[in-house]
C-alpha cells in the first residue's frame, strides 16, 4: 500500500466506474425497470461512505494492517457490485 491518498483514489475510481456503468446501462435500456440499477447505485454510494470512514479512522492500533483490510474489502464489495451490474 503506497499511501492513504492512493487508497482513497482507488475507492473513488472503482465505485465511480461502477456507477458510470449503471448509468450507461440505464441510457442504453430506457424501457427497462430501474429499481435494480438504482439499488446498485445506492449500495455503491453507501459502500463509498463506509470505506472512506474506515480509511479516515485514526484510532486503530495497526494502521497498515487496517488499510490493507480496507483495500481487501474494496475488492470484495467492488466485485459483488460488478456482478450485480453484469446481471442487469
Amino acid at each position: 500500500m503506497a499511501n492513504i491518498r492512493d487508497l482513497k483514489k482507488d475507492i473513488n475510481f472503482v465505485l465511480g466506474d461502477i456507477i458510470d456503468a449503471v448509468y450507461l446501462w440505464e441510457a442504453l435500456n430506457p424501457k427497462e425497470d430501474r429499481t435494480k440499477s438504482e439499488a446498485i447505485v445506492d449500495d455503491a454510494i453507501a459502500t463509498f461512505d463506509e470505506l472512506i470512514a474506515k480509511v479516515n479512522n485514526n484510532k486503530v492500533e495497526n494502521r497498515s494492517k487496517h488499510l490493507k483490510e480496507v483495500n481487501a474489502e474494496l475488492e470484495t464489495k467492488g466485485r459483488a457490485l460488478i456482478e450485480r451490474v453484469n446481471a442487469l
